[in-house]
């Protein structure tokens, strides 16, 4: 098992050369960092435990003007190592540091007691540990185990490693949702290779030679090559710090933010609710519609504080909030952030995200939204789901998936809802949804409503078109055509082809239409030539022509030429019995037979040729039709 820690503590006291001690490689790896003898960016090292445990380290910059780079190395770390020189003792980046890691709910960890060599008293030893622990003991970090080392003579180094060990068995396995993620903390090319990028994988696995996405550009590329602790693997398991290399896409177009992922199982996101945190230290309040600087992961963004039920936040408290992004990032329920005053510097407050997609700008004192928040917050699975099914009526299996909470959590808790009455799947053969029971009574309901009001808006039609109705209730198609398969089985409502009414409705014509219509059927009994559709139309109108149609009353030949059911069900007798006694027919014979226009008889056919009742051949036609 490959674990990761992350190194923390003021600018100078001495993180990256215990790293090298510890590993026999020295993390900085800038020309700038070696010259100035500082770290300012993220650097990396490996080390083998007794027993046999690897662990990658990132060893994080201490100066204040690197805050940004340390908040991209110790997310996703199973323990911290918190470094606080013996001679200084607790100094200001050790106090944000602390802070940082304690919103990030980093609760493993152990504090490395530097320098020792530069110190020949004992109380004064003594004095620093207490008031490393003073600051530790209102935080994630108050139980670890502190231990006096010093790099330069090694003194304490075997104490330092086996307490590792200690803190590393403590930390569970991490968790293979096969949602695998890696934010992205370093993009660079290596010659004979191409890109290669590293980070912490979480979430699930990468394997050799699949397609990903890297988001939130939406780019596509195939893992060419993996390694973990400087080994090539064949797989790359959640927990571990990982280098992919990736054909497909460009260095120039990755960069730290950037976040690898399987296709098709995140999406990022520009507005996430969250529950804060402010630190009891912060400067002044939170305040509604504040600008400030978001951290998550390896992610750094501008983001618009809208606070939900309060006013302000004050230090010391915590509240609610949604967070509108200047640019889209990547992030799932549960993740831990970071935010910082931009102006002056200050690390503010911190969280959890409990959702990534909501689906609304919430009025500021919604009291559903809070509650559905504070149920997130809790982990009360089965009241989010609830209200989640209450809230859309229905979901897609996929948008269960991407409210990230434990998958077997959502299971179980639909599970129950089943058994409850309140939930129910459907599967439509492309399709899993899952819906609120309530739902279906209030689809019901719409549904029977917006018909009677079509019925009385056009009452010479025989229903409301189908493809109206589905998007009236915004239903997509499979759904629909599975829920109104159930509700014309239970007798809620009736088909006509294409269309939907309700049962027993019957069309009629208004008093204002009926004598048109009548003079109409009167033309076509009356009058040697019957009126085309043009004149049909009019004579009583667009409307009542369709519906003579629909009815049957009337029977279109093309888009020209229309007979009344009577006359066609009469040439279409008369020209049956023709074909059972000669086996054949012309234009000419059925001209004769009908005493019609040369004209009408050819429409007539080719109208029975279309519906598949004779089939011409040269010159003549035969009955085709059983």
């Amino acid at each position: 098992m490959i674990r990761v820690l992350a190194t923390a503590g003021h600018v100078d006291h001495g993180k990256s050369t215990l790293v090298e001690v510890l590993t026999g490689t020295h993390p900085d790896r800038l020309k700038e960092e070696r010259e100035r003898e500082m770290s300012i960016d993220l650097g990396f090292a490996y080390l083998t435990l007794p027993g046999g445990m690897e662990v990658g380290i990132v060893d994080v910059p201490g100066h204040r003007d690197f805050i940004a780079n340390m908040l991209a190395g110790v997310g996703g770390v199973d323990v911290v190592l918190l470094v606080v020189a013996a001679d200084e003792g607790v100094m200001p980046q050790t106090r944000e540091h602390v802070d940082i890691l304690d919103l990030l709910g980093v609760s493993t960890g152990l504090v490395a007691l530097t320098k020792i060599d530069l110190v020949d008293d004992e109380e004064w030893l003594d004095l620093v540990e207490d008031e490393v622990r003073a600051l530790l003991q209102p935080t994630s970090l108050a139980q670890v185990p502190i231990v006096r080392v010093s790099a330069r003579t090694g003194q304490g180094l075997e104490a330092l490693r086996r307490a590792l060990v200690e803190q590393l068995a403590r930390v569970p396995k991490r968790p293979d949702l096969g949602r695998p993620r890696l934010p992205i903390d370093r993009a660079f090319t290596l010659v004979g290779f191409g890109t290669v990028v590293t980070g912490t994988l979480m979430d699930g696995s990468f394997f050799l030679g699949e397609e990903v996405e890297i988001l939130p550009q939406g780019l596509r590329a195939r893992i060419r090559g993996i390694q973990t602790h400087r080994q090539p693997r064949e797989q790359a398991r959640p927990g571990a710090r990982t280098a992919l290399n990736l054909s497909g896409v460009a260095k120039e177009d990755l960069g730290r933010g950037d976040v690898v992922v399987r296709p098709g199982t995140y999406r990022p996101t520009r507005r996430v609710d969250v529950h804060l945190r402010v630190l009891p230290q912060a400067p002044v309040p939170l305040r509604h519609n504040q600008w400030l600087k978001l951290y998550v992961w390896t992610s750094e963004v501008m983001a618009r504080l809208r606070l939900l039920g309060a006013e302000e936040l004050a230090p010391g408290t915590s509240g609610w909030a949604q967070l509108e992004l200047r640019e889209p990032i990547v992030v799932t329920y549960g993740d831990r952030f970071i935010l910082r005053r931009p102006s002056p510097e200050a690390t503010v407050a911190g969280g959890m995200v409990l959702d990534a997609h909501p689906r609304v700008r919430y009025r500021r004192w919604d009291k559903k939204a809070l509650a559905r928040m504070a149920a997130l917050y809790h982990g009360d699975v089965e009241t989010v789901v609830k209200m989640l099914l209450e809230e859309r009526s229905f979901v897609r299996k996929e948008d269960l998936d991407f409210l990230t909470l434990p998958r077997e959590a959502v299971e179980d808790a639909l599970k129950r809802g089943e058994d409850a009455g309140w939930a129910r799947r459907i599967e439509t053969g492309t399709e899993v949804y899952w819906l609120h029971l309530e739902a279906l009574n209030t689809w019901r309901q719409k549904a029977l409503e917006w018909a009677q009001g079509y019925h009385l808006r056009y009452p010479m039609r025989r229903g409301m078109p189908l493809a109206e109705l589905q998007a009236r209730m915004g239903l997509p198609r499979s759904l629909f055509e599975r829920w109104i398969q159930e509700e014309v089985q239970g007798g809620h409502l009736v088909l006509h082809g294409e269309r939907v009414a309700l049962p027993g409705h019957q069309p009629y014509f208004p008093a204002s239409v009926q004598p048109r219509v009548e003079a109409l059927l009167a033309r076509f009994r009356e009058e040697a030539r019957p009126p085309t559709v043009r004149e049909c139309i009019e004579a009583v109108g667009e409307e009542a022509y369709q519906a003579l149609v629909e009815l049957g009353r009337l029977v279109p030949l093309n888009e020209k030429y229309v007979l009344d059911r009577e006359t066609y069900e009469t040439w279409l007798a008369k020209t049956r019995e023709f074909f059972q006694e000669h086996g054949q027919l012309t234009v000419a014979q059925v001209r004769d037979l009908l005493s019609s226009s040369r004209r009408l008889v050819v429409v007539f056919l080719e109208h029975l040729d279309a519906r598949g009742f004779t089939r011409r051949e040269g010159d003549v036609r035969r009955w085709i039709k059983p």
